[in-house]
């Protein structure tokens, strides 16, 4: 189990300054390029899992914002690589996931196949070079997991960055 508060990798990804909010990732990677177009129902065909904690290794739907009659804003996958347990409500910290498998040029880009566990639709990317801050509110469902395994590989590929 992890202890409450920020963990030495997450100290050190501040220290880095590297980590943003999410809305900043809605900013620079357009969802009307990814295999979803931001369309929350691409994956509510498939089955979804809303919950109220969120672990390590989810791979979660992340709205940007809702507008006033309900619709939702532009939405994108990500993968949760930590959390501060200190605070309430939980933060989440999180790599974005792309299904732009042409950009596996770039250094901080990790390949990530689909299967069963992550429930992706295509084989996508995990960029590796920024965390986001994921409150709970903002996250619409988890589609899959990824393990822990891959987690710690990502955390070193952004310390590598």
């Amino acid at each position: 189990m992890q202890e409450k508060g920020i963990s030495d990798f997450l100290k050190h990804a501040y220290e880095l300054g590297r980590v943003k909010d999410v809305t900043e990732a809605f900013d620079e990677f357009d969802t009307e390029e990814e295999i979803h177009k931001g369309d929350v129902d691409f994956f509510l065909k498939e089955s979804k899992e809303s919950y109220s904690y969120y672990e390590i290794g989810d791979i979660v739907f992340v709205k940007k914002y809702r507008y006033a009659d309900e619709r939702v804003g532009r939405n994108h996958l990500f993968v949760i690589i930590e959390q501060n347990n200190f605070a309430v409500p939980i933060e989440n910290f999180g790599m974005i996931i792309s299904s732009k498998i042409e950009k596996l040029i770039y250094k901080q880009n990790k390949f990530l196949k689909k299967d069963s566990v992550n429930n992706l639709k295509k084989d996508s990317i995990v960029k590796t070079d920024v965390i986001y801050i994921i409150s709970n509110d903002q996250i619409l469902f988890k589609i899959g997991k990824v393990d822990l395994d891959k987690i710690e590989y990502y955390k070193m590929c952004y310390l590598d960055n």
